[in-house]
């Protein structure tokens, strides 16, 4: 039996018009032995290389279209707020993100797809699945290595014209059974769309276009319902050997649509992630679980207060029962003098090193007893 999941992340901390490559650049972590049985039933394509900036509000995010977003392979990307001063300090609240999906089959042998940095390698690839067959190959992850963009202002004025101004995102979309990219037994319908004519044929002209969510009824689901700007791409965990989590494929088609609106309120400081996850494998996975990993960066990735002094709050402090008894709580340390009352209190510090033993011997007196010790 086929399944499908629904992902929706908004994130509430936190471009180009048309998709450009990206180069793998080693990410923070070291190397790692990889199980390369996890490929035995993988097809041989290239990693995704195509990238696009969701910018239509305060927010300026990267998505790639290999299973992770919010980074360039080398520098975090999620910039809010969004700036335009080139000479100004950019700041961002994410470095890296991606969804995770792993589960057993009946044999309880472990099915897994997650991105991390791609210091190891991929397991995503561009492109659905066959429908038949659960697999891909690397004709067709070529032909899916891009991510379709369109604004509100396109499908305005799309509208406007009577359906004669077409957006390369409008008229590329890949929603119908027609669509130009189309290789074998993949799904008659893809990318969603507003269906004015109901023969599975995507058709501009006749007044259909991208949407966010086609199971709206056509007369809800008009260019004023649509968000400001969304982007939509596909992948799955067919394309090759697992090399980054070193996990068996699973047979997973993922549909992501990205989006934002541009707003006076909340909503402007936000983007949307919205992932139909279709299992067209020939397994059911057991005890399934899927999220979404989340690599927040503020400030300085490595103390993450943005290289200012060590804040007060976090500093160290000895004394009492729990470090060195005999001494107050937390009286140990660096002090300072309170001119007002003459008195020294104790501001801790940015590092503590505690070295502590004890000698436990027989109560005097008494016999042999693991029950009654003295210690010092």
């Amino acid at each position: 039996m086929r399944k499908i999941g629904f992902l929706v992340l908004g994130l509430v901390v936190a471009g180009l018009s048309t998709a450009r490559p990206i180069k793998n650049i080693k990410g923070r972590s070291g190397k790692k032995i990889v199980n390369k049985r996890a490929g035995a039933f993988a097809s041989t394509c290239n990693p995704a290389s195509q990238s696009v900036d969701l910018d239509v509000n305060n927010v300026r995010t990267k998505l790639l279209n290999g299973g992770d977003m919010w980074w360039d392979l080398n520098n975090p990307k999620y910039e809010i707020p969004k700036i335009s001063d080139p000479n100004a300090v950019r700041k961002h609240s994410m470095f890296a993100g991606a969804i995770w999906i792993g589960g057993k089959d009946n044999g309880g042998n472990l099915k897994l797809a997650a991105m991390t940095y791609r210091q190891f390698g991929q397991d995503f690839w561009p492109g659905p699945l066959d429908t038949t067959t659960a697999s891909t190959d690397p004709l067709r992850c070529e032909a899916y290595d891009r991510m379709w963009k369109v604004t509100r202002d396109e499908l305005e004025e799309f509208e406007e014209s009577d359906y004669v101004e077409q957006s390369a995102g409008i008229r590329e979309w890949p929603g119908g059974s027609d669509r130009a990219v189309r290789i074998g037994d993949e799904a008659d319908y893809l990318a969603p769309y507003k269906e004015v004519v109901a023969d599975g044929v995507y058709n501009p002209f006749d007044g259909e276009h991208p949407v966010l969510d086609e199971r709206r009824p056509v007369i809800e689901n008009g260019v004023d319902r649509q968000p400001d700007m969304f982007i939509w791409w596909v992948y799955n965990d067919k394309g090759n050997i697992h090399s980054e989590s070193a996990g068996q494929p699973i047979g997973v088609e993922c549909q992501t649509t990205a989006f934002a609106f541009s707003t006076n309120d909340e909503v402007n400081n936000m983007t949307f992630y919205s992932t139909k996850i279709i299992n067209r494998g020939f397994t059911t996975l057991n005890d399934c679980y899927m999220g979404q990993w989340v690599d927040a960066d503020l400030g300085n990735y490595a103390d993450d207060y943005g290289g200012e002094a060590f804040p007060f709050f976090k500093n160290f402090y000895m004394g009492g029962v729990r470090s060195v008894r005999g001494y107050r709580t937390s009286s140990i340390g660096p002090k300072y003098k309170n001119t007002t009352n003459d008195r020294y209190y104790t501001t801790g510090g940015n590092k503590s090193v505690l070295v502590s033993a004890e000698l436990f011997f027989p109560v005097p007196g008494l016999k042999k007893n693991d029950a009654f010790r003295l210690s010092t």
